[in-house]
Formats: C-alpha cells, structure tokens, sequence
C-alpha cells in the first residue's frame, strides 16, 4: 500500500471537504484515516490515502491539489508516508 499524507489549511469556506474528497475519488485514491477542525475561522485537515489505485503520478497529484487548494483559497500539501516518517524521526 503506498501511503500519503495529505494536509488542507486555510480560512473556512463551504465545500472544501467536498472538493478534496470528490478529486481524490474521482482519482482512485481511498482515504484511510482523516482529521479535521476549524479554529477561529480557520480550517485544518489531515489525511492519510492510499494512492495504490491511482493513476496520476505523485507530482502530478500534488500539482493538482496544489491548484485545487488555490481555486478553493486553502494550501493543500501531500508528502509520502516514509519521507513524512523519517522528517518525524529526526
């Protein structure tokens, strides 16, 4: 299973939940665990998704997530499950 991790911030707006959600099924990714809170006003979400079935690249994925979060005015950031482990480990 290959694992990322993906993490969604930024001022709270209707539908961000949605719009990630719909590109990563849209994409054959699973999500196997997400967290979510808002803030004050300020929205953070974290997931972890198997991006085994995809067939995007992973730097095409986290190009169009990148873009998605412009679009919806939140940054939205992937790192693969080992490199976010070994930064962890440090």
């Amino acid at each position: 299973m290959k694992k990322t991790v993906i993490t969604v911030v930024g001022k709270d707006t209707v539908g961000i939940i949605a719009r990630v959600c719909t590109y990563l099924a849209d994409n054959g990714i699973n999500i196997l665990d997400i967290s979510q809170t808002i803030v004050q006003d300020y929205f953070n979400m974290m997931m972890i998704v198997d991006t085994n079935r995809t067939k995007k690249a992973f730097g095409d994925m986290t190009d169009e997530l990148a873009a998605l979060g412009e679009e919806i005015g939140v940054v939205i950031k992937c790192q693969k499950e080992e490199i976010f482990d070994m930064m962890h480990r440090i």
